[in-house]
């Protein structure tokens, strides 16, 4: 199975290494990859420097795509990560 949503990036700092961090240790709970492309670029979600490659400010929209058996629950966990701005703003 393949999803694929845009996601915006709204905490404050933007996509850098603490929030890819999380991305990275929340892919470890899932069979399924996860992959971000923001213009023509799509990096593998499993590494934190493929993630800061694609330099998202805040406010920058990058799409997601999570492919495997378990990529819609993957892809509502990571959906909660960027709601909850990766635990940085309350």
């Amino acid at each position: 199975m393949e999803i694929t949503k845009t996601l915006k990036i709204e905490n404050d700092l933007g996509l850098h290494a603490r929030a890819a961090a999380k991305i990275v240790a929340l892919t470890e709970h899932f069979q399924s990859n996860l992959f971000f492309r923001k213009d023509d670029r799509e990096v593998d979600g499993s590494s934190i420097l493929s993630i800061l490659t694609l330099a998202c400010p805040r406010g920058a929209e990058i799409r997601v795509r999570a492919v495997g058996e378990d990529s819609a629950e993957l892809m509502e966990a990571l959906c909660r990560l960027f709601q909850d701005k990766f635990g940085e703003e309350k």
